[in-house]
């Protein structure tokens, strides 16, 4: 079995659904089938045994009933070893149908005089089974299906074509054979059909939630690393929660709280170390790693000064060599004569094995892409491991993916028939039922489009019944009449089913009949109506099968047989035939075919409806009607010299023999229907969810993604066939920078046991910047991107949607008019901050800095990315903030003219020294938050 399944080559998926077909649904019902023959020929010899009949006189009888337990039963052995079936299906198979049509034809030639209607129901069961549980193609079980057809026809025409003239005339009952055979043909063929289309839509279905599984683990572990990549993993889980609250409550809205705070995630952290350490670090660590001196001149001022030794950490993972040829120092062996600093940290973080940021977005190839086709993708590969181990690298997590082999034999194994015996998470093992009561009353309410086809081939059924009553009965004008009616019946039902066709049709006439093609949609989304309109055409079907014994007295009132020259000793009261008695009994045979044809009812019902027939056929011909058998026993046996028939050719007894037969048959394909509809709606159902959480999370990734990521850049992330070295950058030409404080909120924060050390400070803090965050979700200020908050400076930025070069190819007047957008965005801050000055009773204002001009944006960071900005306009806007006053918009005098021309009005503050950029003129604001301020002296 594990060369079957080799993945190397990746095996197609018929070779895979061909395998779990035979194993998992027709093996069973193989078994099945040979258990009801050997029970069925058991049943034969205990018949014969007790309606007295000497087994002795009938050698030929018990010698082929003996053979053939034999030869079933070592058929039952052998299919009984699984391993075997799998290598020999197919010759097995043709073993079994072998046995079975030389059994039907053995059973023609014994137990008495060979009639035109022996063994028809047997063959007919032959053929059904040969499509039904046979582990055949559809091609293997037509052909058996109409051989066998074929060999009953043509052995009995050949035996009886030279029949006297005092029999019934043949070729009408050979007509009647072969519609009853072409019948069952269709039948099993359209029960094949069905069923492997529906075996075949749950086993792709079973390998997409395979695969929606392995995109869903996929998804939860890109997201669990960029959550990580952002934040702890302790904040990452609680921000997680809310996020997936936030989704399922629809639109990304907050839900709903007992107070009126917006969430805060923090939490205090004792004794935090970095990879930059201390003399008393170093003592902490004991040896566990090794380190370097750190060079005096690239550190902090204030280490500096304070001439404290610090101590650089070594990656462990470094080759021994390496650190060997680090004995100097990776500083200085890195350093040059002139390399910079802030270079020199970049090249010491890169010999850290740093990853580039959203690496695993940016693989085309990944197994989040959507467009992977099954099934050789799926099947190649099901099982995703990955590491949560958050040194990885999202390309260290694609490397470990595997074949999977496991998860896909325990997919076939859940869709093994034999586990509907079996205890189960999902089923009732005796009623089937699922154990969720919502989820059984979601199946029993699904819609049923197929139930049309049912329709239609129970109609084909009952078309057949009238033909065979046609051929072999006189054709009272009562029968005629009854079928009239009952044929009218049947088009008005299909026309309801199939009424969604005539659309087009119903739509050129009157608006009155425009209701008309909603009647097919009625049907299949209505189960009540189903099952009714569904019971009603089996039952018409039960009862057009005995529609001609209604029109025959109930007492014994057997004709003349004595007399053999004339043929009126062939005809019952009421000018019905004889002959017509066995194939009313086959005709019932076709009612129990029709009920397996609502291959969705409900198998208590189809119980009920069997047990139904079963009883009333038995009934009518073991004991209200079953003088019309002895009758017709009585005209075949006339000499003294013929003996008594055996079972096989009492009609009476072979008809209920071949009833029970066709129960436990058609019972055991109920059961086996009813559990893989069921299995069918379960994987629909599970595919369904596994979908909706798989969308779910990748929307959560792509939310988690754009908050780290302005909308116009997280595009770049997602899908694109970006190489891992290509990092994320993007020139300017006029961009507005904002930093906006709150300086007096550093006097306001205190620890103490009152506040919960400064947690309640924090909390105001998490207020204020979370309102100024919902400025941002508004239109106007679509064009604002915050950047970061940096205690309690918030900084944003506008005029970076435009793309690169835009600006350029513009005027400087136009280019520009984001600026007016910042400060409305600047005054809304402060209306923001007046409302929570109002409601917490404090007086905090703002102090803000702008200024306009060309800056590079950019991602930076692996483990920690973040979306940045520089240049010189940056680190002037932060000094505008910095020197500026409580209350007041300060800018430069570029961004002064910028804005008059714009319609703002300006005033001078004068000259300031400003730290890195000597004496600057600035301005400030003339806005809502300057008021108070002295109208000085304006531009211009």
């Amino acid at each position: 079995m594990a060369r079957l399944f080799s993945p190397r080559p990746p095996p197609s998926e018929d070779l895979f659904y061909e395998t779990y077909y035979s194993l998992s649904q027709q093996y069973p019902l193989l078994l099945l089938l040979l258990v009801i023959v050997l029970c069925a020929l058991l049943a034969l010899l205990a018949v014969a045994w007790a309606s007295g009949r000497e087994l002795a006189s009938d050698p030929g009888f018990l010698i082929t009933v003996l053979c053939a337990l034999v030869g079933f039963s070592l058929l039952l052995g052998l299919a009984s070893r699984e391993q075997r079936l799998q290598r020999w299906t197919r010759p097995l198979s043709g073993l079994v149908w072998t046995a079975l049509l030389a059994l039907g034809h053995g059973f023609l030639f014994t137990g008495g005089v060979v009639s035109a209607w022996d063994q028809v129901s047997f063959f007919l069961f032959v053929i059904f089974t040969t499509y039904a549980m046979l582990p055949l193609g559809m091609r293997d079980a037509a052909a058996a299906g109409f051989a066998s057809s074929f060999s009953h026809l043509l052995v009995l025409g050949l035996y009886l074509g030279p029949q006297p003239d005092s029999r019934p005339p043949l070729l009408p009952q050979l007509a009647a054979n072969a519609v009853l055979f072409l019948c069952g043909n269709v039948a099993g063929v359209y029960h094949k059909a069905l069923m492997e289309r529906a075996l075949r839509a749950t086993f792709r279905e079973a390998l997409s939630s395979l695969h929606s599984r392995r995109r869903l683990d996929t998804e939860k572990k890109h997201q669990e690393h960029l959550l990580l990549s952002i934040l702890p993993a302790y904040l990452a889980r609680e921000m997680k929660a809310e996020i997936m609250a936030r989704l399922q409550a629809g639109q990304g809205s907050r839900p709903e709280s007992t107070n009126n705070f917006h969430s805060l995630y923090v939490k205090r952290h004792q004794g935090v170390r970095r990879v930059h350490i201390t003399r008393v670090t170093l003592a902490l660590l004991a040896g566990a790693y090794a380190v370097e001196d750190a060079a005096m001149e690239h550190r902090d001022p204030y280490l500096r000064e304070l001439g404290e030794p610090t101590y650089l950490v070594i990656d462990p993972r470094a080759e021994e060599e390496d650190e060997k040829g680090t004995a100097g120092g990776l500083l200085s062996t890195l350093e040059g004569p002139k390399m910079r600093p802030s270079l020199l940290m970049t090249r010491y973080l890169e010999s850290w094995g740093a990853a580039k940021p959203f690496a695993h977005l940016s693989h085309v190839e990944s197994p989040v892409s959507t467009s992977t086709p099954l099934p050789e993708k799926a099947l190649t590969s099901f099982s995703p491991q990955w590491s949560l181990d958050r040194s990885r690298t999202p390309r260290g997590l694609d490397d470990e993916l595997d074949t999977g082999d496991a998860k896909f034999f325990q997919v076939i194994e859940q869709l093994n028939s034999q586990k509907q015996w079996k205890q189960s998470k999902d089923f009732n093992p005796l009623t089937l039922y699922f154990r969720e009561k919502e989820m059984e009353k979601e199946y029993r309410l699904s819609a049923l489009p197929a139930f049309k086809y049912y329709a239609a081939c129970t109609f084909l059924v009952f078309l057949s019944n009238f033909i065979i009553q046609m051929l072999v009965t006189n054709r009272p004008p009562a029968l005629a009449i009854t079928y009239s009616v009952t044929f009218l019946l049947f088009l008005l039902l299909l026309f309801v089913c199939f009424s969604e066709h005539l659309t087009r049709c119903v739509l050129k006439g009157p608006k009155m009949l425009h209701w008309l093609p909603t009647l097919s949609s009625l049907v299949a989304t209505r189960p009540g109506l189903r099952v009714t309109l569904g019971t009603a055409t089996i039952l018409l079907v039960f009862s057009m099968a005995i529609t001609s014994l209604f029109f025959l007295p109930t007492a014994s009132n057997c004709p003349n047989v004595s007399s053999v020259a004339s043929n009126l000793s062939w005809e019952l009261p009421g000018s019905l035939p004889l002959i017509s008695i066995p194939y009313s009994m086959h005709c019932c045979v076709l009612g129990f075919l029709s009920c397996s044809l609502f291959l969705h009812m409900s198998f208590e019902l189809k119980l009920l409806l069997l047990l139904l027939w079963l009883a009333a056929s038995c009934s009518l011909f073991l004991h209200s009607h079953a003088w019309l058998s002895d009758c017709l026993i009585a005209r075949l046996y006339l000499g003294p010299l013929d003996s008594r028939p055996g079972v096989l050719k009492e009609p009476k007894l072979m008809g209920a023999i071949s009833f029970f037969i066709f129960f436990f048959t058609l019972l055991v394909l109920a059961r086996q229907n009813e559990y893989y509809c069921r299995l069918d709606f379960l994987w629909k159902k599970k595919l369904r969810q596994e979908r909706e959480e798989t969308e779910t999370m990748e929307n959560l990734t792509r939310l988690l993604l754009e908050n780290v990521l302005p909308a116009h850049v997280a595009p770049q992330f997602i899908g694109q066939n970006r190489r891992n070295e290509d990092l994320y950058h993007q020139s300017y030409e006029c961009v507005c920078v904002l930093f906006a404080s709150i300086p007096d909120f550093k006097e306001f924060y205190s620890e103490s046991n009152i506040n919960h050390e400064g947690l309640e400070c924090l909390r105001l803090l998490n207020e204020i910047i979370a309102d100024f965050d919902e400025l941002l979700s508004k239109p106007k200020f679509s064009g604002v991107e915050k950047i970061k908050t940096i205690g309690s400076t918030y900084m944003a930025a506008t005029g970076l949607n435009a793309t690169s070069g835009q600006d350029a190819q513009q005027d400087a007047e136009r280019s520009c008019s984001h600026l007016g957008t910042m400060v409305e965005f600047t005054v809304a801050l402060g209306s923001k901050l007046d409302v929570i000055n109002k409601h917490s009773f404090n007086n905090f204002r703002l102090r803000v800095g702008l200024n306009h001009g060309p800056v590079v944006a950019g991602v930076i960071g692996a483990q920690k990315p973040q979306y940045d900005i520089w240049g010189n306009t940056v680190n002037v806007a932060s000094r505008m903030e910095s020197t500026g006053v409580l209350g007041k918009i300060q800018v430069t005098e570029e961004t002064a003219r910028a804005l008059q021309s714009l319609g703002y009005t300006c005033y001078s503050r004068g000259v300031i020294k400003v730290k890195g950029k000597g004496q600057l003129c600035t301005y400030f604001l003339n806005t809502d938050l300057t008021r108070a301020g002295p109208p000085s002296a304006t531009l211009g």
